[in-house]
């Protein structure tokens, strides 16, 4: 039986992968969250590795507040540049694998071309360039025995996110406005987990760096105007430029993925964003 640790299981991908155990029989998952499993402790991570001695980790432990990293630079490089250093020589001293998930930050955004993992990376902000420090030491430390996972627009029915902050919004307000000048695409957590765990499954592995989101280009004023539609709202939904919605932190203008590479490597099937965002309020609002 694969015995597979599943750091940050309190997360937006934690929880899906918590959802999806059970039509697993046959890996024996052990769930820690960030009290069991402090991932920036490097002490409590090589004594949590000997203790259950896995065969597998996926690390969905991630300092994700993109805007607070900017004043949290110690805070973001801890969990997300030096921890995942931590877990490939954790696994490596263990004989495990790792599934490490980075993001699309590690991007500029400049790119008018969907990205390929072989692009040069130049994040510009603290939280892509910490997410960039945790693939390098990932790489360094244990590349034969690593598969890297860059995502994007992550949501979930699970935890914070645009999707339910959107239908907050959308019930509280009568008019809201939302970048429109940023693309790429968004990924559903369930659909992530769900390759993790046939990467996992497949019969054969390869490391490296791979790209997954939903298939399909959009803006983030297309994805509210989608979830608006579907659940029903009266709120009116207007574009923004992001020069007119300044945050502490830059967002890439585009970063778009392209998934070529998991596609042919590990046969994965990737929906179409739009058919996985009707999935995920069906499960957020039954009846809309």
């Amino acid at each position: 039986m694969q015995k597979i640790i599943v750091t940050g299981a309190g997360g937006q991908l934690g929880q899906e992968l918590q959802v999806l155990a059970s039509v697993f029989p046959s890996f024996d998952f052990i769930f820690a969250d960030r009290n069991q499993l402090p991932v920036s402790d490097p002490a409590r991570v090589s004594a949590f590795f000997n203790e259950y001695k896995p065969n597998w980790c996926i690390n969905c432990a991630a300092y994700t507040a993109v805007d607070k990293a900017e004043s949290e630079k110690e805070a973001a490089f801890g969990i997300n540049g030096d921890a995942p250093g931590y877990l490939a020589r954790a696994c490596r001293s263990t004989g495990a694998r790792l599934i490490h998930i980075s993001t699309d930050y590690v991007f500029d955004g400049s790119s008018a071309i969907p990205l390929k993992e072989d692009d040069s990376t130049a994040p510009i902000n603290i939280y892509g360039a910490s997410k960039l420090e945790g693939e390098k030491q990932v790489i360094q430390i244990h590349p034969d025995g690593s598969v890297i996972i860059r995502t994007s627009w992550v949501y979930s029915e699970f935890g914070n996110n645009f999707v339910k902050t959107m239908i907050r919004l959308m019930r509280e307000r009568p008019a809201i406005n939302v970048v429109n000048d940023q693309i790429g695409s968004p990924t559903y957590a369930a659909d992530l987990a769900a390759a993790i765990l046939h990467i996992i499954n497949a019969p054969h592995f390869v490391p490296g760096i791979y790209n997954y989101s939903n298939e399909g280009q959009i803006s983030w004023y297309e994805f509210a105007l989608a979830i608006s539609k579907l659940i029903d709202s009266s709120c009116t939904v207007g574009p923004i430029a992001s020069a007119n919605y300044p945050t502490p932190a830059r967002r890439p203008h585009y970063s778009l993925l392209d998934k070529s590479l998991i596609k042919m490597t590990y046969g994965i099937s990737i929906p179409d964003w739009l058919t996985s965002l009707t999935s995920c309020i069906n499960r957020l609002v039954p009846n809309p």
